[in-house]
């Protein structure tokens, strides 16, 4: 089954960084959009951050704007997320989606990814 492989997360203190990695394992992305969502035990996936794989524009939640940078590399296939001055609220199970199939859906909209990484657990202690 054709799956996004994540990386990168792990255990840190208030305030540090991690950047996360993620690629689809068995082919090349050629498709609209990627981007990471966040998911914490009682409640829905949420939007933290997405790219348009053709021309690099960017679209990030308010909670995270000025610390994540989202990014890829097109040559790789992989997407980005490097975070800066975590903070608790942050912890969640991270989650690499990909767009291959509405090129018209908004980054934010999770109904649009048909492809999903296995997610990456980030835990930012106090």
């Amino acid at each position: 089954q054709v799956q996004l492989v994540e990386s990168g997360g792990g255990l840190v203190q208030t305030g540090a960084a991690l950047r996360l990695s993620c690629a689809p394992s068995e082919f090349t992305f050629n498709g609209y959009s990627m981007g990471w969502f966040r998911q914490v035990p009682g409640k829905e996936r949420e939007f933290v951050a997405a790219l348009k794989w053709r021309d690099g524009s960017t679209r990030y939640a308010d909670s995270v704007k000025g610390r994540f940078i989202v990014s890829r590399d097109k040559a790789k296939s992989t997407i980005y997320l490097q975070m800066n001055s975590l903070q608790p609220d942050d912890t969640a199970v991270y989650y690499c989606g990909a767009n291959s199939r509405n090129p018209l859906a908004t980054l934010q909209n999770r109904w649009a990814y048909n492809y999903w990484g296995q997610g990456t657990q980030v835990t930012v202690s106090a």
